[in-house]
């Protein structure tokens, strides 16, 4: 059966491969993210796509007028937007802690307030029984490692996880999080890590190679299949071991 599937950040890496696989499934992909331009050039095979700012409240309630015209339910909600910040334009002045301040509040709006007010402002329209909702948090999460700020703001998708995992589970929707290991091929470090770091990455994995985004995409799918119908309220490491063997 064809199902309606929003995703987040879906024009770029992990959030394209993901919306290539389902979409190659049959499903009605919609693809989301603040460049329209970078969502035409996707090239989903009948995907639709909107460009917001899915910080800001008035463009997410703009996506859910967007989703119910089109839509109307949605079975799968998955949130691949966000990023570390380094991408954002750098902050102006050289006060040390007016760039702490800017940087924490950078990373909550990328990969929490993105999360959340979607999420919350597509709640009613989740499938109801069989709908799923997929956050992306990190390895970093879990240990603290790299850009502090981002560990951090992807930590905090956890409760929120969990919290909506118990207020939708009575519905028959389940609520999961996927947490990567390094993936390469994407712009989370911008022109890619250094060839001395990447080889440090791989090192701490258990299978010595680094992660793809098809390998999350395939774990996504999976866990919004009939066959995860009974897994909820968890984090599904994708990173190699590397978080256990560091």
């Amino acid at each position: 059966m064809t199902r309606n599937v929003v995703i987040s950040g879906g024009g770029t890496g992990i959030g394209l491969a993901t919306a290539r696989v389902f979409a190659a499934d049959g499903d009605r992909v919609l693809l989301l993210g603040r460049r329209g331009d970078v969502l035409e050039r996707a090239a989903v095979p009948g995907a639709l796509t909107h460009a917001a700012d899915l910080a800001d409240p008035e463009a997410v309630r703009g996506v859910a007028g967007f989703v119910g015209r089109e839509f109307g339910a949605v079975d799968v909600l998955i949130h691949s937007a966000g990023g570390n910040g380094l991408l954002e334009p750098p902050v102006g002045g050289d006060d040390p802690l007016d760039a702490v301040a800017r940087d924490w509040t950078v990373n909550f709006r990328l990969n929490v307030l993105t999360a959340v007010l979607l999420t919350e402002a597509l709640r009613d329209r989740l499938a109801e029984p069989g709908g799923r909702v997929l956050f992306l948090s990190s390895i970093a999460a879990h240990r603290g490692s790299g850009r502090v700020s981002y560990a951090a703001a992807k930590a905090s998708l956890h409760p929120y996880a969990h919290d909506l995992a118990r207020r939708l589970g009575p519905h028959g929707i389940t609520v999961n999080v996927v947490a990567p290991g390094y993936i390469q091929d994407t712009g989370f470090f911008g022109d890619g890590p250094d060839e001395e770091r990447r080889a440090r990455l791989v090192a701490e994995t258990s299978n010595k190679r680094a992660g793809t985004p098809g390998d999350v995409a395939a774990t996504l799918h999976w866990l919004a299949s009939p066959g995860a119908g009974h897994i909820t309220s968890q984090i599904i490491q994708v990173n190699g071991g590397a978080e256990r063997g560091r």
